[in-house]
């Protein structure tokens, strides 16, 4: 598994925050996502920078796979968060549907799924998703 590039600019979640103060902080370890749309923000940020350890380190044991290739046809290019079912601060569980636009090998698309979350010992795993369309 190879590290991920150094970034700066705005955060490729699209927050309009700089990457450092946004899902940089996660990805560098210097803070947790306190609910389950800023997880899910920095896993889709982690899948735009290719940086398979930090998308492990936060799937949940139950779930996670042994290893993580990425197909280098696919390019991400925005997120938008659809909805939202609890995962809060203080919420154990919580439901995030989004829509991530990709280009692969040219063609563009969007994948559009349900992902859910659950927070245990004050932070918060991506556990599995329901695809809705891609």
């Amino acid at each position: 598994m190879t590290e991920p590039e150094p970034f700066s600019g705005n955060c490729p979640c699209l927050s309009g925050e700089q990457y450092s103060d946004c899902c940089g902080r996660f990805h560098g370890g210097g803070a947790e996502a306190a609910t389950a749309e800023q997880l899910m923000r920095s896993r889709y940020s982690a899948f735009v920078l290719l940086d398979a350890g930090y998308l492990l380190k936060t799937w949940h044991p139950s779930t996670r796979p042994g290893e993580l290739e990425f197909d280098p046809g696919l390019q991400w290019r925005r997120l938008d968060i659809v909805s939202l079912q609890r995962g809060g601060p203080l919420d154990t569980e919580g439901a995030v549907e989004f829509k991530a636009y990709f280009r692969h090998d040219g063609e563009r698309g969007v994948h559009h799924e349900t992902s859910r979350f659950l927070r245990v010992d004050r932070r918060w795993y991506y556990v599995d998703a329901v695809a809705l369309h891609r």
